[in-house]
């Protein structure tokens, strides 16, 4: 799988041709989506890491738990990806590429696990910055996720009650 995401970050850093018409080979590009959303769900989740502007050891450790969790990743696996998903976040410009892999590829229960996932890196510090909110509502509404959908991740993440 880390191959399949290594290749992507190889073709997409490459200088982009003038005149790049569709080929054989990109025909089978949308079944390589399968092998970017750990990639995609990675980045999101740095995303609301450095939100506040702080990338704590407990985000780090919480984020490295849930892909090791939900994509069945070793250690070594959860570091490169991470590696990778930090630089691709840096170079976006934006979070739309990301959120519209993972909208297009996961049913509402599959988002429902992300979001309480999200939710746990925001409160893995132990405090809601106001920017944090801000970003996971922008992430939630991109992944096309309704705000009560949101609330009941959020209560699911943090243990909280109706």
């Amino acid at each position: 799988m880390l191959d399949g995401i290594r290749a992507f970050f190889e073709k997409r850093l490459d200088p982009p041709t003038t005149d790049h018409r569709p080929s054989d080979d990109d025909a089978g590009d949308d079944a390589g989506d399968d092998d970017r959303i750990p990639l995609a769900a990675c980045a999101l989740l740095l995303e609301l890491a450095h939100a506040d502007d702080e990338f704590t050891e407990d985000e780090r450790r919480h984020i490295e738990q849930a892909l090791t969790r939900h994509f069945a990743l070793g250690e070594d696996a959860v570091r490169e990806l991470i590696e990778l998903a930090e630089a691709e976040r840096a170079r976006s410009v934006d979070f739309y590429q990301f959120t519209k892999l993972i909208a297009d590829r996961y049913d509402l229960g599959q988002k429902m696990v992300l979001a309480e996932v999200m939710w746990g890196v925001v409160f893995a510090d132990g405090e809601l910055a106001k920017h944090e909110a801000y970003v996971m509502r922008k992430l939630t509404s991109l992944l096309g996720l309704k705000p009560g959908y949101l609330a009941e991740a959020r209560r699911k993440a943090t243990g909280e009650s109706e």
